[in-house]
Formats: C-alpha cells, sequence, structure tokens
C-alpha cells in the first residue's frame, strides 16, 4: 500500500487505525466532519457515532478512556467550546486508555460563525497540542498522539484547520494495517475518577507536576526541528499549515518547525535563536507560540505586517517579505519580488444560497411577509438573513435561537416573534432552551425545521432520520413528540411546500401568546434526491407580468428573461435546476408559472 493520496482528515481517520483506536465519537462541523465519515469505513474494528452534540461526544470518549480503549473525539474549534466542561475536570483525572481530540480551527470563517484560536483553550486545559501541517503529518501525528497520552497521562489534542484539514497530498501509510493495541484494564479508583472536591484537589497538583513531563516530551519530540539556510540574519518559526507559506516566502533562511506546540519547545527554539540575527514568528490567528517564546525570555522581532486575522496564504507571507526585505521587492504591480510569476486576479463571488427547492425557503417567505421578527441559529437555513428574503434577525450558537428569543420577550419585546432552528439543531441544544420557555412560562414561538438530515455538514444522520452513522436502523425521535413531553401545549406539524398551511398556521402561533412549537418538515431536496427525475416547472411569457414576485423568492432556478419594462424582467426558470416544488407557481399572482407534466 505504501503512499496513497489523502486529505489530512483522512490521514487523521487512517492514523487512529493504525493506532488501534477502539471509540470515535463527534458532532459533524466543518471542517473536521470528514474524520468520522472515514473512521466509519472501518466497520467492526473503531465504534464510531455520531453524537448530539459534542458535550456528549466528549462524555463517551472519556468514559472508554477510563475503560480503557484508546478513544477518539473530533470537532469544529465552536465545538470544543460545548465540550469545555467535561474536558476540564478529565484534564485533571488523566485518562487511562489515551484520548485524542481533534479541534478543527477555521481561520477566514469559511462555514463558521466566529474565528478562534483553540491552541489558547489548550493550554487553558494542559493538554498536548500538536499541529500538522500536512497529510503525512496528521497521520504520523494521530499515531503518535494515543502513545504520547498514554505514557503522560494527558490529554493529546491535534489542532487542525480549514486548509491542513482539506488539502490532499501523499501519505506513506507503510502496510495499511490495523495497530492492536489491548485495552488496559479498568481498575476501580474514586480517588482519581470521582472528582468531588477532595480528590479534585490532589489532581490539581497531579497535573501542574504533568507539566514537566510535557515539557521533557516537546524538547525530545522529533515533530519539532529546525531546518537550515544559506542566510542568517532572520530565522523563522512556524507551525501548522504557516510552515508551508514560510517555507515557500522564505525558502533561503533557516526556520524552526513547531509540531509538538504545547508546551512549547523553549530550549530547543533558544538554541536556534542563538543562531540567527532576528527571530520571526509566523502562525495562523493567535499569537500563541510567538507570547510563549517571549515569556521563555527570547527576544523576538516585531513586523507590522498584520498575519493573526483571518487565514493566511503565501501572498500574506510575501507582503511580510517585503517588509523585512524591501531589497528582493521590485516596482512590478503584482510582482511577488521572489521570482514568482503576479497573482492571479481573484474569481467573481458566489453567495451562497439555499437550493432550489429547499423547503427552508417557503417558511422564511412567510415569516417576512408576516412581519415576524426571527432569532436564527446554526445551519443551511442560516441563510434566509440573505436578500431577498431577508427573514432573519440573530445568529449566535447552536441552539441559541430559542433562549435568544425568550430574552428578547423577557426584557419587553413586542410584536411577532419566532426561534427558527433546523432538527439537528434542535437535538443539539434547542431542547433545554425550550425547556427553559416552558418552566418559565414563556410565550415564544419556535419553528423546526426539521428536514430529517444534518445539511450544512454534508447530510449526517442525526436523532430524527432513524439511522446510525453506519446506516443502521435506529429510533426515529419525533420533535413534536418531544416537544409535548417537555410540556409544550401548541404542537402544530405543516407541509412546507403547502404556502397556504405555512402561512396560516404560522400567523396562528405567533400571535397565541404561549408556547409554541410549530414543526415544518419538508425533506433536504439534495439527501433526499428529489431532483433526479424531477418535473420542472415553467413560465408562460403570455402570462408573466414581470411583477418580480417570484424573483422574492430567491430560488437559484428563477433566472431573469427579457427586460419587459426598465428594471422588470420576464422570468424564466431552468429545467435543470427546478425540483418541481410548486412555491414559485403558489405566489405569482398571475398563475403564469406552471408544471410542465
Amino acid at each position: 500500500m505504501s503512499k496513497i493520496l489523502l486529505s489530512g482528515n483522512e490521514a487523521i481517520a487512517r492514523g487512529a487505525y493504525a493506532a488501534g483506536c477502539k471509540v470515535a465519537a463527534a458532532y459533524p462541523g466543518t471542517p473536521s466532519t470528514e474524520i468520522l465519515e472515514n473512521i466509519a469505513k472501518f466497520k467492526g474494528e473503531i465504534n464510531c457515532e455520531w453524537s448530539v452534540n459534542e458535550k456528549v461526544a466528549m462524555e463517551v470518549a472519556i468514559g472508554a478512556s477510563i475503560a480503557g480503549a484508546r478513544a477518539l473525539v473530533c470537532m469544529k474549534h465552536v465545538g470544543l467550546n460545548v465540550a469545555m466542561d467535561p474536558l476540564m475536570t478529565f484534564t485533571f483525572e488523566g485518562p487511562n486508555g489515551g484520548l485524542v481530540v481533534v479541534s478543527a480551527d477555521d481561520p477566514g470563517m469559511h462555514s463558521s460563525q466566529n474565528e478562534q484560536d483553540n491552541r489558547v483553550l489548550q493550554k487553558f486545559a494542559r493538554a498536548v497540542t500538536l499541529e500538522p501541517s500536512n497529510s503525512q503529518e496528521a497521520f504520523d501525528m494521530a499515531k503518535a498522539a494515543w502513545e504520547i497520552s498514554e505514557r503522560t497521562g494527558s490529554i493529546v489534542f491535534l489542532r487542525m484547520t480549514t486548509r491542513t484539514s482539506h488539502s490532499f497530498s501523499l501519505v506513506d501509510v507503510g502496510d495499511g494495517g490495523r495497530g492492536e493495541v489491548p485495552a488496559k484494564p479498568y481498575v476501580k479508583n474514586p480517588k482519581k475518577y470521582v472528582s468531588v472536591p477532595a480528590n479534585a484537589r490532589g489532581m490539581r497538583f497531579a497535573a501542574e507536576e504533568r507539566q514537566k513531563v510535557l515539557s521533557s516530551e516537546s524538547e525530545a519530540s522529533v515533530f519539532n526541528f529546525a531546518v537550515s539556510g544559506t542566510r542568517s540574519e532572520f530565522g523563522f518559526v512556524a507551525s501548522g499549515v504557516a510552515w508551508n507559506y514560510v517555507r515557500e516566502a522564505f525558502p533561503e533562511f533557516p526556520a524552526f518547525k513547531v509540531g509538538f506546540s504545547n508546551p512549547l519547545p523553549a530550549e530547543k527554539i533558544r538554541a536556534f535563536a542563538a543562531t540567527v540575527g532576528k527571530l520571526v514568528v509566523v502562525e495562523e490567528l493567535d499569537p500563541v507560540i510567538r507570547d510563549a517564546i517571549a515569556l521563555a525570555g527570547i527576544p523576538v522581532f516585531d513586523y507590522k505586517t498584520e498575519l493573526h486575522m483571518m487565514e493566511l496564504d503565501v501572498d500574506r507571507l510575501r507582503a511580510l517579505r517585503a517588509e523585512l526585505l524591501p531589497e528582493t521587492a521590485t516596482a512590478s504591480a503584482g510582482d511577488s519580488g521572489n521570482g514568482e510569476p503576479p497573482a492571479l486576479p481573484p474569481l467573481p463571488a458566489r453567495p451562497p444560497t439555499l437550493c432550489a427547492g429547499c423547503g427552508h425557503r417557503g417558511v422564511f417567505y412567510t415569516l417576512a411577509k408576516l412581519k415576524a421578527t426571527v432569532t436564527g441559529d446554526i445551519g443551511c437555513y442560516t441563510l434566509g438573513v440573505a436578500p431577498p428574503l431577508s427573514a432573519m434577525d440573530t445568529t449566535i450558537c447552536m441552539g441559541a435561537s430559542i433562549g435568544a428569543a425568550f430574552g428578547m420577550r423577557k426584557a419587553g419585546f413586542k410584536g411577532r416573534l419566532a426561534a427558527v432552528l433546523g432538527d439537528s439543531t434542535f437535538f443539539h441544544s434547542g431542547m433545554t432552551g425550550l425547556l427553559d420557555v416552558v418552566y418559565n412560562k414563556g410565550a415564544v414561538t419556535v419553528v423546526v425545521l426539521d428536514n430529517r438530515i444534518t445539511g450544512m455538514t454534508g447530510h449526517q444522520q442525526n436523532p430524527g432520520s432513524g439511522k446510525t452513522l453506519l446506516g443502521e436502523e435506529t429510533v426515529a425521535t419525533s420533535i413534536a413528540d418531544v416537544a409535548r413531553a417537555l410540556g409544550v401545549k401548541r404542537v402544530r406539524e405543516i407541509d412546507v411546500y403547502n404556502l397556504t398551511e405555512v402561512e396560516s398556521v404560522l400567523a396562528e402561533e405567533l400571535d397565541c401568546g404561549e408556547p409554541s412549537v410549530v414543526v415544518a418538515y419538508g425533506p433536504c431536496v439534495i439527501a433526499a434526491k428529489k431532483a433526479v427525475g424531477a418535473i420542472p416547472h415553467a413560465v408562460d411569457p403570455a402570462k408573466c407580468k414581470a411583477c418580480g414576485a417570484c424573483f422574492k423568492l430567491g430560488c437559484p432556478a428563477i433566472v431573469r428573461g427579457e427586460e419587459k419594462a426598465p428594471g422588470r424582467f420576464v422570468s424564466k426558470i431552468e429545467p435543470a435546476a427546478c425540483i418541481g416544488c410548486d412555491v414559485c407557481a403558489q405566489v405569482c399572482p398571475f398563475k403564469a408559472i406552471a408544471s410542465t407534466k
């Protein structure tokens, strides 16, 4: 087998298999999702699951570790916020079987509501941080992570980013075989695993002692190393994907690669710094390594080029080169000054939009028509904020739509108010918010957009879909039944493609003055393959008055035709995109749209 082309996420899955991982849990979140999807291919050898949220996933992995198995838990950067509660206690207790956590940051916020550097949280958790720069390192570090965890009694993080997760490179996986590591025996030990204050005080001191062991591990790690250069007035320190950009933009200078970044290999870096004129630290997002180096008393050169926000790329490093080495810059616009060709102009932007025929569209169209204030949530339905729907007012974090709406009510907000979230988000963290509304006698209408899939991250199963990660049949949890069990008296279920029903029910529930849940059901058109063999709709140009009513849906299948009057266009429907959902026909006041059947 030897060398195969793998993404960083695929490489971690392979590394887990090779290291003898027995249990893996996650909640899907870009850019980490594909790790569990690839681990699921090792069916029968790694017990894996989609958990209902990241906190539960962390707890499942912790339980497996306590039982003596090697365990893995994966999440995107904001997911770690959800999982911090069990993590911060277990970092004191320490694993039995090795515990590895993948935290995938999203510099530039390609699919996230914030930009945070989780190396800060990993340091806070007194855990080991390994930072791969490519797929080979992702594989190698994953294989080594469980050994480090068990040898030191510490949790080990693999800090991925969008680029390292999704970029492909050749990986030497050896024979590709399974690492058979026997589970450690579980021994009853309340002093280690029961974190009451009397026990936790001792754990606190033990956790601090482990830091000394981890520092020695970092200093000796093969993942921390220096490469030489032909010039020495600058020396660079970098980690993760930033290492690749430093080597491309500054190939003639020595550089120190930090792969085992927490704790910092301070003495190795001190020795490297003694061989160069000025030490320059380049890292993606927060200056975590830079600050740790400075804290160790090693002088660091502070440059002016801004590199600590958004995703890095080699062009940004070339801007740093122009600052540090102005003599290499040229007068040619767009020239890198490093013998590289000018950068190509950026491609035209393609704004994200709800899919043609998406069931969420009719609900948002109706909420806007009813002039409702909408507290939104995290998912593909967050796109309801975009014109022409413009039907969402807030988005904070998973499940926050309900608490935010209730908070607005408690603050005295008047008028129609809807909390909108998806089915997977409801199971993730919406149920507790809904219970809070019922318990505290709130008056909030909750609209659950139930498409029976976790859509935004690539159509993963959830408790409402009736299938597990491995495709096995399981209980399909009813959102309506859960709402009733929580004490909601007004629970309605609607068909998202029947706009008359949608408007009638939403108007009634928004004005009811008590806790209310509307389950708006319509399967994801991609996951359900509704577009396959669909009979499209078409516009009769003789009947179309170019009123623009259908354009207000924002459906990508509806496009402009000929201009009938200044600024007014006859509509057309692209048959290859249309799934025949009939929503546009329902909003056309002139009956100009109909099925081609």
